[in-house]
């Protein structure tokens, strides 16, 4: 089907910046819908940003104005570009893609998920 490999967590100051980067491969028919979210210890995963093929974007408010999300469609790839870091950033982050692949009988479509990188800030 389709796996994704994300990279470019690591521990950072607050104030700091960080790139994250989610590569999709497989039997990839098209790809919809990239996009990141992240989840803490007992909270529900939530959404950071999304982006469409066309490039339509939408952000969690609390990162409007200091994350970007970007995609190589070309390279099946999403970045999410964090700047202006906060503590409250800390989490694992998750990369998601809603993707149409190859299967013997056709296409199937489904939502995939990446295994996580962990982002965290210090104070």
């Amino acid at each position: 089907q389709v796996q994704l490999v994300e990279s470019g967590g690591g521990l950072v100051q607050a104030g700091g910046s960080l790139r994250l980067s989610c590569a999709a491969s497989g039997s990839i028919f098209d790809i919809n819908v990239m996009g990141w979210f992240r989840q803490t210890p007992g909270k529900q995963r939530e959404l950071v940003a999304t982006i469409t093929g066309g490039g339509s974007t939408v952000y969690a408010a609390s990162v409007k104005g200091r994350f970007t999300i970007s995609r190589d469609i070309a390279k099946n790839t999403v970045y999410l570009e964090m700047n202006n870091l906060e503590p409250e950033d800390t989490a694992v982050y998750y990369c998601n893609a809603q993707a149409t692949y190859y299967t013997r009988r056709g296409t199937g479509e489904s939502a995939f998920w990446g295994q996580g990188t962990q982002v965290t800030v210090s104070s």
